[in-house]
């Protein structure tokens, strides 16, 4: 592959973030149900799971059916004030992303503010030339393809020459459909149709890509 536009994906691909932010994050979306909807935490905690599920983001959900304003929501649910603590950094990671060819880019559902902060403590903010968050996608989180596009447009990139890193099977896809090659990254022995390559974990990469 020629001059290959590297999309990586940010929690979960790029750093493990089920231990210490995800349950971080569910609870402060959940707290925030509970506040701007006036519901119990039972059923606050229901709705922010359904909308993921329907939606692949409780944002969709909350915008679509209820008028949320996605900017206040993900300012107040992603709020880290001990961020350096619970972000489990790999030494290695670098020197991975550094031997890959090519333009590399994030592309995640978070907020900028979020993954801006999460890419310097991982040391590689500036191993990427472009960090497209929500706020970039007008609030289309993946798997809706104007992200996708949007992502192809700024880099003057065809859907052939992308490489979409992502542990998102629903992201990935929507890449595929879109024509990307796909890398997921996952743990599990299945490998489903629109999965080229799979990884246990991002520093598999290097060896991985033909």
């Amino acid at each position: 592959m020629t001059s290959p536009l590297w999309i990586f994906d940010l929690d979960n691909t790029l750093h493990d973030a089920s231990p210490h932010i995800f349950p971080h994050i569910n609870r402060s979306m959940t707290a925030y149900l509970q506040e701007h909807l006036q519901l119990d935490e039972v059923e606050a905690n229901a709705l922010r799971t359904h909308y993921w599920h329907r939606y692949g983001a409780t944002l969709s959900g909350l915008m679509r059916h209820h008028g949320t304003d996605p900017a206040h929501f993900l300012w107040h649910t992603h709020q880290f004030p001990e961020l350096r603590h619970m972000v489990l950094r790999t030494p290695r990671l670098r020197h991975v992303l550094r031997a890959l060819p090519g333009r590399k880019v994030v592309f995640s559902n978070a907020p900028q503010h979020y993954a801006h902060a999460v890419l310097k403590l991982l040391r590689v903010a500036d191993l990427f030339d472009e960090v497209v968050a929500v706020e970039q996608t007008r609030y289309r989180p993946k798997p809706d393809f104007f992200g996708f596009r949007h992502v192809m447009r700024r880099h003057r990139a065809s859907a052939a020459q992308c490489v979409m890193v992502e542990d998102s099977l629903e992201n990935l896809q929507a890449a595929k459909r879109l024509g990307m090659r796909t890398v997921w990254v996952n743990a599990g022995k299945k490998k489903p149709a629109c999965v080229d390559v799979k990884i246990r974990d991002v520093m598999q990469l290097p060896g991985a890509i033909k």
